[in-house]
């Protein structure tokens, strides 16, 4: 089974009790459930899960803030018995007739915490191909070989040191095998299956979850199986070249001047955080939008007035979300909150939205709203978007999301930065728009910086400076 899976920030969810830190929820598809057998001669049958059930969360987000508080107190429990920091791995249930949450195991971990953090191992692809399958990735690193498809245990005395294993999904029996692949490639399962947990002891890279993998690649194929992309693993027609480097981060020197990165990619924020660092300088919100978002925010407001079309692209793209403008907020809010919690309670400034208009179009939905302009570079885009009647009603949900970040999840270490900004006036009007929705400089240590990047920010700089 692909299951949900949730992100749950502890650091602020011990800070404060009011805090709700959910930096991220993935659906997963759930094709089976396991129910007792009331007919038959077994304890248990797996059923196929209704389509209805398999679009939405297995869990409240209640249940998930309660199940996340037990893990910490559980955590901290063993941590003072052992008398030094002790990560746990719990498992959980649910009574589905009185609705109670159960913990119902709790042992130390022992993959993730025992990783050295003295040095950082980075692998990067120097090219790419075409796609041939994706899936949750495992590790962070990349491997090449020849697929060998194996579809039940009797394949498996075929398997050879350095191949990439393929098959519906893994048990056991099959670690032996397991232990002399370049790679892991599965249909089902999903963080916690058998080949994502063996693949993590065994530091080989996996991608899980992929649904078609035994359908899409063949026998004998060259690949390259990258897991070091995020949280999506890819796997690429051919064998790619990729540069691996180990860097010692415990002797590293650190200069006089501070550091701040450029950060895109939510899914690598973690991996990043590790390198010696003061902050984000640069969180740009266009990936999060282009790749987690996908739909222009004006098209999103106007669902009920689209084409039945373009209403079932959307649809397509939200599962999960009834409420559409929800579906961008929290979708924003949670794609922001993964790099500021990763770097907390170093700064992370934010710069918000600044696509061109023709970028805006090339979203679904986005050429209904936006003008075509002889050139986009110096056109409507940046601040000017912020207070216009035009674009102002997108604008609130981007603020409404990092109000989010910050009083719901308690990351207030996210700042933010108004893109090409031309004019003093205009830096006034986008501060008045932030405030009515409740992001209001100085709150709560709320710090609102312009981008320098024309003329008039570096001339009237000292004007600016007082916005």
């Amino acid at each position: 089974v692909n299951p949900d899976e949730f992100y749950v920030f502890k650091t602020t969810l011990k800070e404060n009790p009011k805090f709700r830190p959910i930096i991220q929820r993935r659906l997963g598809n759930k094709e089976f459930k396991l129910v007792y057998d009331t007919g038959g001669t077994r304890m248990t049958k797996n059923v196929p899960v209704p389509p209805e059930e398999r679009e939405r969360f297995c869990i409240s987000d209640e249940d998930l803030l309660t199940l996340s508080r037990w893990a910490c107190r559980i955590e901290e429990h063993y941590s003072q018995k052992r008398g030094s920091f002790c990560p746990m791995d719990m498992e959980w249930a649910k009574d589905g007739i009185t609705g109670q949450l159960y913990i119902v195991q709790a042992r130390p971990e022992t993959v993730q915490s025992q990783k050295a953090v003295d040095s950082l191992e980075t692998y990067q692809l120097k090219e790419k191909s075409r796609v041939l399958v994706q899936g949750r990735a495992v590790g962070e690193r990349i491997a090449s070989g020849v697929v060998r498809m194996i579809k039940s245990p009797a394949g498996l005395k075929e398997f050879q040191e350095g191949e990439i294993l393929v098959t519906d999904k893994t048990d056991p029996d099959w670690e032996p095998t397991m232990k002399k692949a370049a790679a892991i490639v599965t249909n089902r399962g999903g963080r916690t299956c058998h080949a994502a947990i063996v693949s993590r002891e065994l530091g080989v890279p996996a991608i899980v979850g992929t649904e078609t993998a035994t359908d899409s690649l063949k026998n004998g194929q060259l690949v390259t199986v990258s897991c070091a992309e995020g949280d999506t693993g890819f796997v690429y027609e051919g064998q790619l070249d990729f540069v691996h480097e180990s860097v010692p981060l415990k002797d590293m020197a650190r200069p006089r001047t501070k550091i701040m990165m450029n950060l895109a990619n939510p899914d690598e924020a973690f991996r990043l955080s590790l390198i010696p660092n003061d902050g984000v300088g640069l969180a740009r919100e266009e990936f999060i939008v282009t790749h987690f978002i996908k739909v222009h925010p004006l098209a999103l407001l106007e669902y009920e007035k689209l084409d039945e079309s373009l209403r079932a692209e959307i649809d397509a793209i939200t599962i999960g979300y009834e409420d559409k403008v929800e579906f961008f907020v929290e979708r924003l809010a949670e794609g922001v909150a993964m790099i500021a919690a990763a770097f907390y309670p170093r700064d992370v400034i934010l710069r918000l939205s600044d696509f061109k208009t023709n970028e805006y179009a090339n979203l679904v939905g986005g050429e209904k709203y936006e003008p075509r302009e002889e050139n986009p570079m110096i056109g409507f885009r940046g601040a000017s978007r912020y207070y216009d009647d035009r674009y102002r009603d997108g604008f609130a949900l981007e603020c409404r999301a990092i109000q989010r970040v910050r009083e719901t999840m308690g990351l207030r270490n996210l700042k933010v930065m108004i893109p090409f900004c031309r004019t003093v006036e205009e830096g006034r009007k986008v501060i008045q728009e932030m405030e009515k929705h409740n992001l209001k400089q100085g709150d709560n240590g709320l710090e609102i910086y312009v981008m320098c990047e024309i003329p008039s920010n570096v001339i009237l700089a000292e004007e600016f400076a007082q916005v």
